[in-house]
């Protein structure tokens, strides 16, 4: 089982060279501000939340194109079953949201394929790691090697890794860590979070401060202050005035003069949301359709196209992407438009482009019998068919 092709893959890892990766978010040693973990934050989740929650409405599908079958949608059942349910303990989309948010904390995701005794793929899990060292064999053979939380050490091949990484640059293996921008962003959230907290409490607990003019003992300042809350600050004083004598000045302590400044914790939340590439728009669903086109195309869109090609160039092999197989993530779930834009597609039913069936699915609306053939209006015919 998973445990005998873990032992399996420790002992074919050599290790020649390596170069580790370790996670910024599960660290846990105090060495950062807020523990470490970059999930408990709510501003972190609430930026990472509307990208795991679109590509998890992705829907994957094994698509084959080649001359002799033609075009066909999910052929393989054991490839069909495999992306609906990755492993007994998941579903497809439930996958792919752990995976996209180890890949928006990390930069970086792993999935490990099993295989049966035929090599065919029949089980994926999202790696749960506390770093990873990529190291080489005499054959230049590439393994990750993984050290768990439970304090386990396994390493399996590159080629049974699914991987995908952003801010890929300096390392060969790894997206960059992220560290070094978040950890001064994090740290002023945090601070100023403790201050708005502490400034609620004195507020709550010192509302006057006496301040004597003279030098008196520590009995006196304590009975002048109980005279000055018995005669002034008692229910029993309805006049709303108080009085004091030239040997003492009452000063009214204001809570929002302590509270930090709230212009200066907004613009960081503000480089938080840049960092992540979202916006107060996406992140509380106020987002008109030009705009969440624009978020789709620009954060959404590059991660379906990387998990394609990581999925298909891992999934299958060189023969088999040969003859036309691919794994593509189709965004039949993620659409955001208004009416008037999901009723003017009736031209693309009426052009053969949409099958009504699809159009319906665009309108939330369950299929029809025969709605899955496209139709063509009588008046349309391809340039040179006829008059």
């Amino acid at each position: 089982t998973l445990d005998k092709l873990q032992e399996e893959n420790v002992k074919l890892a050599i290790a020649t060279s390596k170069t580790r990766f370790e996670l910024i978010s599960d660290k846990g040693n105090g060495f950062y501000s807020w523990n470490g973990n970059l999930y408990k934050s709510d501003v972190i989740r609430a930026c990472i939340r509307p990208t795991v929650r679109a590509v998890g409405k992705l829907i994957p599908q094994h698509i084959r194109n080649n001359n002799k079958e033609g075009f066909s949608v999910n052929p393989e059942p054991y490839m069909r079953f495999l992306l609906e349910e990755p492993n007994p303990y998941m579903c497809g989309q439930v996958f792919l949201e752990k995976y996209i948010t180890q890949f928006k904390l990390n930069n970086n995701a792993f999935a490990l394929i099993v295989r049966d005794s035929e090599g065919y793929p029949i089980e994926l899990y999202c790696i749960d790691y506390a770093s990873v060292d990529a190291i080489y064999d005499d054959e230049a053979n590439l393994y990750l090697r993984f050290y768990n939380k439970n304090g386990k050490v396994v390493t399996y091949p590159y080629t049974d890794i699914i991987h995908i990484r952003q801010d890929y640059s300096e390392n060969d293996i790894f997206g960059e860590n992220s560290s070094n921008v978040l950890i001064p962003l994090m740290n002023i959230v945090t601070t100023t979070d403790q201050g708005i907290v502490n400034a609620i409490k004195n507020g709550g607990i010192i509302r006057w401060l006496l301040k004597f003019t003279g030098s008196l003992r520590p009995e006196d300042i304590k009975k002048n202050t109980d005279e000055f809350v018995k005669q002034f600050l008692s229910v029993e004083n309805g006049t709303g005035a108080a009085g004091v004598d030239s040997k003492c000045e009452a000063i009214q302590i204001d809570p929002k003069d302590y509270v930090p400044n709230a212009s200066q914790s907004d613009r960081t939340t503000t480089r938080i949301y840049n960092f992540f590439n979202t916006n107060e728009k996406i992140i509380q669903s106020k987002f008109n359709e030009d705009e969440w086109n624009a978020y789709y195309e620009s954060e959404i869109e590059p991660i379906a196209i990387q998990l394609s090609n990581e999925f298909t160039r891992k999934l299958f092999t060189r023969k088999q992407r040969g003859f036309g197989n691919k794994i593509i993530f189709a965004a039949n779930h993620l659409q955001y438009a208004s009416m008037s834009t999901k009723l003017g597609l009736q031209a693309m039913v009426d052009r053969g482009a949409m099958t009504p069936n699809e159009w319906r699915e665009v309108l939330n609306l369950p299929p029809v019998e025969g709605g899955d053939k496209p139709l063509r209006r009588l008046d349309t015919v391809t340039v040179g068919g006829g008059e």
